[in-house]
């Protein structure tokens, strides 16, 4: 279930998904612990993919394009998010290939004014048989298109 907030930033490519902050989320300054960073972004693309068709269901009609691993992450922190409550999650990606994804996040504040964190997370999709990489469906591909974020000229 997403975590949406009704006043929903526009931005001119990927989306923004609201996820909460949890106590338990917290370290003992009452910052958001840093390794909780990549269960948030998890929790953001979760309910996008979902809602488009591409959801975990933990047996035989569960998505291929699910089956996939973390190949790298990188996060750079800017300011701490202090407390609970909701966080915005801007996600999108720069490179969506054969077998593998990138995807470019930041964390916000919810009216956006904060840069929180930003980073990559790079995916590889696998086939469960033999955990080699393997293509992506055209399923993954019609949703992946639109988070894409559109190229850039050169100036």
């Amino acid at each position: 279930m997403s975590h949406a907030i009704a006043d929903q930033p526009t931005v001119e490519f990927g989306h923004v998904e609201h996820v909460t902050v949890h106590f338990d989320d917290l370290d003992a300054m009452g910052i958001l612990h840093n390794a909780r960073y990549a269960v948030l972004l998890e929790r953001a693309l979760t309910p996008y993919w979902a809602e488009r068709g591409v959801a975990y269901r933990g047996g035989r009609d569960t998505p291929p394009d699910v089956f996939h691993a973390v190949r790298e992450f990188t996060i750079t922190y800017r300011a701490p998010i202090v407390g609970t409550g909701p966080v915005a999650v801007h996600f999108w990606l720069e490179h969506f290939g054969t077998s593998s994804a990138e995807y470019a996040y930041q964390f916000r504040s919810v009216d956006g004014h904060t840069l929180h964190a930003e980073g990559r997370r790079a995916i590889v999709r696998l086939d469960p048989a033999t955990m080699r990489p393997a293509p992506w469906t055209e399923t993954a591909r019609a949703v992946g298109a639109t988070l894409l974020r559109p190229a850039t000229t050169p100036a």
